[in-house]
């Protein structure tokens, strides 16, 4: 992150000392919501409207639906996305994931991993500012209200003590706190099935004491994170702002305030109006200095300091800049959507090593995972390990060995299956029912025994295969390797 945020001020601090000029700048501090005392300060930036914003919101209302609705559609029976805790399954556009397909889920991690890093690599953090959910809510529907209850306050700093509310600010914690509830559902809902969640809803708490539990918790969370955390969940417990210093380059995109342009800072007024290339007619760069960008940037940065972790790309100083630019009649532009080779003067460069090697690797793991799902049937066979009791010595000499058996039906209807000895007629196969039947989407462990005379273990260990058949037709062939005793002679025949 130092890199970045250095070079992108190096135009400003070499234009200072050619022009014999330094912007007076406030003491820096260690975080922008924290003061020097340690003590936080409390933003409530002034929304700026300008076709950023109008993009951000046609974007952010269109997710809140999507993100509403999804739960509640179905693809082969179930929603297109539900990371099942009950189950311990993730339902993903009609496929099912379970734990014991390590590859699939290492190869679905590594998918959006990737895309990530492509998506960063190109536009910088676009997700941050127009997809996380955090943005999304806090800025289109948590603040709004705030602004709609207690008013506009100055240049986005907090009425002091909650000076002039009465009875405003308790009206607002008591809509935080319906609204927390009601997203907390929505977000379980993409880890508990419909069906559960609403008997957890609508039932009594004391029928399910666990799950009312966690909808509480949840929701606590959600107050405590949109009416108390709030940007400070983007700038100190998101991991992703300290990964851009990786994930970018000098030819990402990013928001950023052209210094070459805007400084030295100061007010001209509109008779010192200058081109987009560089100084008024007064010597002075076409920042004004007004503040703007910082009043309305819902994390309390100062873009004009160059590229820092805490910018989420939301571009409200792009609309806020490119409005004082107009009243000016100076060109917009003087914060944009640019590369940091763009605002050092260099052309942008887009295609790239990274850009190249990204791509390929994506469509590698996602051929990858194409040839798993199309190649995995509708049933799936495991064995188990044996830890304890993996064998009982009979009377009548021969050993009865365990083999635990795992079927899985990853269809939507039930479907019976069998288990038979292959090739091995001096062995015998005992189950406690003829046929293993399994619901659908669900999975059965079957223990059955095998017996088998002791003469045929060899150093405690004999061979044998199962053949499973579902419905009648053979679904798989199973090596097993039946354990016995190890020593030489059998017990002896228990006699009447």
């Amino acid at each position: 992150m130092s890199e970045h945020a250095t070079s992108a001020e190096r135009p400003a601090a070499s234009l200072a000392r050619s022009t014999g000029t330094a912007a007076k700048r406030p003491p820096r501090r260690s975080l922008p919501t924290l003061n020097a005392d340690g003590t936080r300060v409390v933003l409530h930036p002034r929304p700026s409207p300008g076709r950023f914003l109008r993009r951000r919101k046609v974007v952010g209302y269109a997710l809140i639906a999507l993100f509403v609705l999804l739960p509640h559609l179905r693809i082969g029976g179930r929603p297109p996305l539900l990371i099942d805790l009950v189950h311990r399954e993730i339902a993903l556009l009609g496929a099912v994931f379970r734990p014991s397909e390590g590859v699939l889920l290492m190869l679905l991690g590594l998918a959006v991993a990737l895309t990530v890093f492509l998506v960063t690599a190109m536009f910088g953090r676009v997700w941050c500012g127009y997809g996380c959910p955090q943005t999304v809510y806090l800025e289109l529907v948590f603040r709004p209200i705030e602004r709609w209850i207690e008013g506009a306050s100055g240049h986005g700093r907090a009425r002091q003590g909650g000076e002039g509310l009465g009875w405003r600010r308790p009206l607002k914690w008591a809509i935080y706190a319906a609204l927390a509830f009601a997203i907390a559902n929505v977000f379980l809902s993409y880890f508990v099935p419909t069906e559960l969640l609403w008997r957890w809803i609508t039932g009594s708490p004391a029928e399910h004491p666990g799950g009312f539990t966690v909808v509480l918790a949840v929701t606590a969370l959600m107050f405590f994170d949109f009416a108390y955390f709030r940007e400070q969940t983007c700038t100190v417990a998101c991991p992703y702002g300290r990964l851009q210093s990786v994930l970018l380059d000098r030819q990402s995109l990013i928001v950023g305030y052209d210094a070459i342009r805007g400084e030295p800072r100061g007010k001209a007024g509109k008779a010192g109006k200058s081109s987009a290339s560089g100084a008024t007619a007064s010597g002075l760069g076409d920042c004004v200095d007004c503040n703007a960008c910082v009043a309305t940037c819902p994390t309390g940065i100062d873009i004009r300091e160059g590229l820092q972790m805490e910018c989420i790309g939301c571009a409200q100083c792009i609309d806020a800049c490119d409005a004082i630019m107009t009243k000016l009649h100076r060109p917009r532009g003087l914060i944009r959507y640019a590369t940091q080779e763009q605002l050092a003067g260099e052309p942008r460069k887009i295609s790239r090593l990274r850009v190249w090697i990204y791509p390929v690797l994506l469509a590698v793991v996602l051929g990858a995972l194409g040839s798993q799902l199309a190649g995995r049937g509708d049933s799936e066979l495991w064995l188990l390990r044996n830890d304890e009791g993996a064998f009982t010595e009979l009377g009548d000499g021969r050993i009865s060995s365990l083999v635990r058996l795992k079927i899985e039906n990853r269809s939507s209807s039930p479907r019976r299956y069998t288990v038979a000895l292959d090739g091995d007629p001096a062995a015998e196969l005992l189950m406690a029912r003829p046929q293993v039947e399994v619901a659908g989407g669900a999975s059965a462990e079957v223990s059955l025994f095998v017996l088998a005379p002791f003469s045929s273990f060899r150093g405690g260990k004999r061979a044998t295969t199962l053949v499973v058949q579902e419905e009648g037709q053979q679904l798989g062939r199973l090596a097993v390797t039946l354990l016995g005793p190890e020593r030489a002679s059998p017990l002896p025949e228990l006699r009447p």
